[in-house]
């Protein structure tokens, strides 16, 4: 119960931060699922989103879980959010470039930018995650 707390109206909430890796997951694939949204709705059309779009979507709709961990942290936020952005650079260039190896007839950057970055978010929030609570902790 000492993850609880009130939020003044009386009702107990929980935090969705919990799991934050789980939470940011889910949403990205709610990001993925509204991005198939518009491609099922302009394809008959003739248009389907570029995997740009997609990262942003999918980046938005996952970027909850982060914001939270961050803003309830202590002190030594920054060094948090420097190592988290940097585990998710790192993650994205060397997934994107382990699709682009893997799949040459995929060979797009776009392509393997998204999928680098739909690993590195939950690796980068993994991090955050654990930083944070190392230093709440400490």
């Amino acid at each position: 119960m000492a993850d609880e707390k009130d939020s003044g109206s009386g009702s107990i909430r929980r935090p969705s931060w919990d799991h934050p890796v789980v939470a940011t997951v889910v949403l990205e694939l709610g990001g993925l699922a509204c991005s198939g949204l518009v491609a099922l709705v302009g394809w008959p059309f003739g248009w389907l989103p570029d995997a740009e779009f997609v990262l942003v979507v999918t980046g938005v709709f996952a970027i909850g879980p982060a914001a939270e961990l961050y803003r309830e942290a202590g002190p030594p936020r920054r060094l948090a959010a420097v190592a988290a952005l940097l585990a998710l650079a790192a993650v994205r260039l060397l997934v994107g470039a382990a699709v682009n190896w893997a799949f040459p007839a995929l060979a797009d950057p776009g392509v393997g930018s998204l999928v680098g970055y739909l690993v590195a978010i939950p690796i980068g929030v993994a991090v955050l995650a654990w930083l944070l609570t190392r230093a709440k902790v400490a």
